[in-house]
C-alpha cells in the first residue's frame, strides 16, 4: 500500500469548502477523500501500566476533492440528508389541533441539506465543541479507499 497524502488547510472558502496544500504534484485527484484532523491528537495509554503507547489524531470532518491544481486542491463536504419542510399528509394529531390538521393536509416537501464545516474563520462524537472547529493550518490526510463510507 502506498503512503497516504498529507497536507494542511490553506484557506477556508465557505461553510462547505476548503483549500488544502496538496495538489496534482502530490498525487491528489478529483474524488479522493480527506479528513481534517484535530492537530493535538489524543494520547492512548496502556490500561494496566498507564504508559503512553502512542497518540492518534481524531478526524473533525471528511471531505471530497472537487478541484485540483498543481500545488493545491479544493475539498468540499459531501454528506447529505433529506429533510421534510412541508406537511405530513397523515392524520397525526397533536395538542394544537388546527396546526396539526393544516400540516397533515399539506404534502411533504423534501429538501437536501449538506453537511457544513464548523469554523470560526461539520465527525468524532466526543470531540469537544471548541476542538471541532476547522482552522487554517489544521492537518489533512487522505482517507484510504477501503475506509470511505
Amino acid at each position: 500500500m502506498h503512503e497516504l497524502i498529507k497536507a494542511k488547510v490553506a484557506k477556508i472558502l465557505s461553510s462547505r469548502e476548503i483549500v488544502i496544500t496538496a495538489g496534482s504534484n502530490q498525487g491528489v485527484c478529483i474524488g479522493m477523500h480527506f479528513d481534517v484532523l484535530d492537530p493535538k491528537g489524543e494520547d492512548i495509554t496502556d490500561p494496566d501500566s498507564g504508559e503512553i503507547l502512542g497518540s492518534i489524531q481524531r478526524p473533525k470532518v471528511r471531505l471530497k476533492i472537487t478541484q485540483v491544481q498543481e500545488a493545491i486542491a479544493v475539498a468540499s463536504t459531501y454528506k447529505k440528508t433529506k429533510i421534510n419542510i412541508g406537511g405530513t399528509a397523515s392524520s397525526a394529531f397533536s395538542t394544537d389541533f388546527s396546526a396539526s390538521l393544516t400540516r397533515s393536509l399539506m404534502p411533504p416537501k423534501f429538501i437536501t441539506k449538506y453537511e457544513t464545516l464548523k469554523t470560526n474563520q461539520d465527525t468524532w462524537d466526543d470531540l469537544a465543541e471548541e476542538e471541532s472547529f476547522v482552522k487554517t493550518g489544521d492537518p489533512v490526510i487522505q482517507v484510504a479507499k477501503e475506509a470511505v463510507e
